[in-house]
């Protein structure tokens, strides 16, 4: 692997996104933890940039950091779990030998991925900086994909339509 600057940046956003991944679980405040997971959904939108796959990282942004965050801050605030009374752990022998058993796993994928991929892929595919824009995902998701894109939108338009007759029932 050759150190050039795109290599350094991608390093630097997956270091990124590994640390905000796991400051936000933790967190024991859930507000803080929303935020962690808004810097790790950047984190993971700059390494779709730059891997070249600029409609990935704009759908990772809009759908993710926006839509989906403001659903999860508007449930944090309305079950009001910032008033909860805080628990109190104690590190027990189970504990420590749970996060150890897990850093041994963590530890063993990680040297079993870099050996298995070590040298496999020096080069891109000839192919790979059209793939990710939004011409070449559009394309394909109006020929060759049109009929699984329409099927699914009928599945979530009557998704959509169950959740709304459910909602009616309730506040009846």
């Amino acid at each position: 692997m050759q150190w050039t600057a795109e290599n350094i940046m991608i390093l630097l956003f997956a270091i990124l996104a590994l640390g905000s991944a796991i400051m936000m679980i933790t967190r024991r405040s859930p507000i803080t933890s929303a935020l962690y997971l808004v810097v790790n959904f950047f984190a993971i939108s700059g390494i779709y940039l730059m891997l070249r796959s600029q409609f990935v990282a704009i759908i990772q942004i809009l759908v993710y950091a926006g839509a989906i965050m403001v659903l999860f801050l508007f449930v944090i605030m309305l079950l009001n779990l910032s008033g909860e009374k805080k628990f109190t752990e104690t590190l027990t022998y189970k504990k420590l030998s749970a996060i150890i058993l897990a850093l041994l796993l963590f530890c063993s994928l990680g040297i079993t991925t870099f050996f298995a991929f070590m040298g496999k892929f020096k080069t891109l595919h000839q192919n790979a900086e059209v793939m990710g824009t939004i011409q070449s995902v559009g394309k394909e998701l109006y020929t060759t994909y049109s009929f699984p894109f329409e099927l699914v939108s009928f599945v979530l338009l009557a998704a959509i339509v169950g959740a709304i007759v459910l909602a009616q029932k309730k506040f009846e």
